[in-house]
């Protein structure tokens, strides 16, 4: 009796698993969102916890920034770019994938690292002109490092990745990227936080 309703549930599971499956084939845009919802305040939590909180300490507010911010911006954004590229430059070789790469980062990427630090600045509920110094401060260092990643990344992506599943094969690569999108945007905070606990009392 228990393996016959083990074997209804299991076949069941692999049922509804390759409707999932067959589902997010059909909208890859879908499957990009709800991979980013997750993806991105995963990687907030893990930053976190490099910082020193635990379950009882984390910024769940700051990780559902992350969550709507990578799921309802960064995705569909990341789906429209890697769309357009595919229509420009239909072929998937190595050569394109590295044009695409190149073109990538003197366009989109720059982009993108203004929009996190505006973005993310406006989900905190700063003033719009908090946000731009915000970014005027940590948009190029953090550019600087996307340089040495991200072309070697998107160079794979675009040249071996079947084009369903590249804004997934991305957001998985950008997993440690936002982990270190998580410390750059919190750097300011860590060294004032840092600069309080070392004042003496008065």
């Amino acid at each position: 009796m228990v393996s016959k309703v083990f074997k209804l549930a299991q076949t069941r599971l692999s049922s509804w698993q390759r409707g999932l499956v067959a589902y997010f084939q059909l909208h890859p845009m879908t499957k990009g969102v709800v991979t980013y919802s997750l993806m991105w305040p995963t990687g907030s939590l893990i930053q976190q916890t490099l910082e020193g909180r635990n379950l009882k300490t984390y910024d769940w507010a700051r990780a559902l920034r992350f969550s709507l911010f990578g799921g309802l911006y960064v995705a569909p954004t990341l789906y429209g770019w890697v769309r357009l590229t595919s229509a420009m430059w239909p072929q998937t070789n190595l050569r394109i994938g590295i044009v695409k790469a190149i073109t990538e980062q003197i366009s989109y990427g720059p982009f993108a690292c203004v929009s996190f630090f505006m973005g993310m600045s406006l989900l905190e509920l700063k003033t719009f002109p908090q946000a731009v110094d915000e970014a005027k401060q940590k948009v190029l260092p953090t550019y600087k490092v996307g340089l040495c990643v991200w072309p070697v990344l998107q160079t794979i992506n675009f040249s071996v990745v079947p084009e369903h599943n590249r804004v997934v094969f991305v957001s998985i690569c950008s997993l440690m990227w936002t982990i270190f999108l998580a410390y750059m945007k919190t750097r300011e905070l860590q060294q004032q936080q840092q600069m309080e606990n070392a004042r003496p009392d008065a």
